[in-house]
């Protein structure tokens, strides 16, 4: 398949993004600003979201500028986009499953943390099904103008087809090719929990969490690679081996001092309910492990 063009001579892709939280709307504003994409956003019905976005008639960032973009409160099925980029998390998805599986989508991308992709990629078809997960950072300030955060210490999105890393690249979104993007994401979500779980601690204590929480969650995180090989994955890649070799001490430290980062602590933070969610995605799956893996230890990261 040839690769999508994202040069203003070219015809513009057919873009749709579901959900137009911070990510979604960074991803919206690069793309139809910067890739001269066609673009449209689904945003929750009757939210406020919605409701600002139809009336500033796109999506308006800090400095004022402004990137058009179609505004709508459902997918429409029958349009064949080129491209459906889905910014929800892994919890909300299966509310908007049956709509992408009727879709005339050509390409539908996940683009979030998932402990069993593979329900994703049955559910749409493999051969129209794509993975990735974000690299970049956004905020919105008090009036709901975007604040985006691109490239911050060589950050990258990573995604699973290279058509698509071109296309974002192109729209100056740095991005990368991922290989195995499933077993990255799954292979991420023990961390990404730990991340959470001891950022919604250190915002309860207004400071950070305490070093019984963070050894508590890293405990949690070496049972979450354990039932990963234990369902027959390798952990992957090697940064996350590297991790799990850690000594209890040294990946506690690093999640104590983590959760003492103010910005990040916010902003994961705010990310508690999916934390519970990916946690009990891996409960559901303990049961399959063999050798069996010790449960309370991966329940324990879910937020007190």
């Amino acid at each position: 398949m040839p690769t999508p063009s994202s040069s203003p001579t070219s015809p513009p892709l057919r873009i749709a993004i579901f959900g137009a939280g911070k990510i979604g709307s960074g991803f919206a504003f690069q793309l139809a600003r910067a890739g001269h994409h066609d673009v449209t956003v689904i945003a929750r019905p009757n939210s406020a979201r919605l409701k600002q976005l139809q009336r500033d008639g796109g999506i308006v960032d800090i400095k004022g500028e402004r990137a058009r973009v179609e505004v709508r409160d459902t997918l429409d099925e029958a349009a064949p986009y080129d491209l459906v980029i889905v910014t929800l998390v892994d919890h909300q998805v299966d509310a908007v499953l049956p709509t992408l599986q009727r879709s005339a989508a050509k390409c539908i991308q996940f683009m979030f943390v998932t402990f069993e992709p593979e329900r994703l990629e049955e559910a749409v078809g493999p051969e129209r099904c794509a993975f990735g997960m974000p690299g970049v950072m956004a905020i919105f300030d008090g009036d709901g103008r975007l604040k985006l955060t691109i490239g911050s210490g060589g950050a990258k999105t990573t995604m699973s087809q290279q058509r698509w890393v071109d296309v974002f690249n192109a729209a100056g979104l740095p991005s990368a090719h991922e290989p195995d993007m499933p077993l990255w994401l799954r292979c991420h979500v023990p961390l990404c929990v730990a991340f959470e779980s001891v950022s919604v601690a250190g915002e309860r204590r207004s400071g950070g969490a305490s070093w019984r929480e963070a050894r508590i969650t890293a405990r949690g995180v070496y049972q979450g690679y354990a039932l990963i090989k234990g369902l027959g994955y390798q952990i992957y890649p090697k940064s996350k081996v590297r991790l799990n070799g850690l000594p209890t001490f040294a990946l506690t430290f690093m999640l104590w001092m983590f959760s003492r980062i103010k910005s990040m602590r916010v902003l994961l933070a705010t990310g508690e309910k999916e934390c519970r969610a990916l946690v009990d995605a891996m409960l559901a799956a303990a049961p399959r492990a063999r050798p069996a893996v010790d449960v309370s230890r991966i329940k324990a990261m879910k937020p007190r």
